[in-house]
């Protein structure tokens, strides 16, 4: 069941989701129109409510000693579909896993490693986890954007 939403929610979403790290209480307040201290309630709000699921960075794996990022398609029996993911989770190397609604090739997983054998040494803990490795594709890169529908609108920027 979905969280019901309003406009300041809406424009608390589309900053945070913009560069939660240096937006403050008091700049979304004078975005959306309420006090900073309405914005720290409801972002605690929509954080109890699970709207909110957390704070990532953005890492850029190939300014690290982890320079190779691989999506590997995997597939497992449904019903398996999160045991597998949390298990794959506790790989080292592992730093995503997307349960997909397909039959075939329904997990997808990141993996980071710094060369060709910290690959196959990773792949192979999959598979002695039970999960069937298809597909693997070396990520030369990733762009990602706030989800514009919350509350573009009804921020003054």
């Amino acid at each position: 069941m979905g969280f019901e939403l309003d406009d300041i929610d809406r424009g608390i979403l589309h900053r945070l989701q913009d560069d939660a790290r240096h937006t403050t209480a008091a700049d979304i307040a004078g975005e959306v129109g309420v006090t900073a201290n309405t914005v720290r309630n409801r972002i605690r709000r929509l954080e109890e409510a699970g709207v909110i699921a957390g704070y990532v960075p953005l890492i850029d794996y190939e300014r690290t000693e982890k320079s190779m990022h691989m999506v590997v398609q995997c597939t497992v029996p449904i019903h398996e579909r999160g045991e597998a993911a949390a298990t794959a989770l506790e790989i080292d190397g592992v730093v995503g896993v997307r349960e997909l609604m397909t039959g075939d090739r329904n997990l997808r997983i990141d993996l980071v490693a710094a060369d060709t054998d910290e690959i196959t040494a990773i792949v192979s803990r999959l598979q002695r986890a039970g999960i069937d490795v298809g597909e693997e594709e070396l990520l030369k890169a990733e762009y990602r954007q706030p989800f514009d529908h919350f509350g573009a609108d009804t921020v003054e920027e």
